[in-house]
């Protein structure tokens, strides 16, 4: 395919961060949809459940890239535990807090997917490049959204 199995294995195991990242941050806002209370139940439970939705369709393109660089994709929450950036959050937090800690998490996705540019790039792995940058688009734009209800 034009990149060494050493670049393959490395920008693999980078794309593993990202998708325990992905998942991570899936679970969590999923959890929040779930259980959101307050004057903002309904516009936060419809907004945490379009972000959710779009994370759950992420995961799987994340996990086929992989794939395509032959190397296995991590699939359980203890690989996920190691790999992810984005600690659980234990309990139920209020809305505000809720909001606070999901622009955390989609800060932290794009901070994974950004520090694996300088070797895609390298080795001129656009289709991993484009992927990154896809994903950096949603994960920017829903943070700035997210932002803005916190006033």
């Amino acid at each position: 395919m034009g990149i060494n199995e050493q670049d393959r294995q490395a920008i693999a195991h980078g794309l593993s961060r990202l998708l325990a990242d992905t998942y991570t941050l899936y679970l969590k806002t999923h959890n929040f949809h779930w259980n959101v209370t307050g004057p903002m139940f309904q516009t936060l439970h419809l907004m945490f459940e379009a972000q959710y939705n779009e994370l759950a369709l992420a995961v799987d393109l994340i996990a086929e890239r992989i794939r395509a660089l032959g190397f296995p994709a991590p699939g359980t929450y203890s690989e996920y535990a190691k790999l992810s950036s984005i600690p659980e959050t234990p309990g139920v937090p209020n809305a505000q807090e809720m909001i606070k800690l999901l622009v955390e998490g989609q800060e932290a996705v794009v901070r994974t997917a950004r520090s694996l540019f300088p070797l895609v790039e390298a080795v001129s792995d656009e289709p991993t490049a484009d992927l990154l940058t896809q994903r950096m688009q949603v994960h920017e734009k829903t943070a700035w959204m997210l932002r803005s209800l916190l006033g």
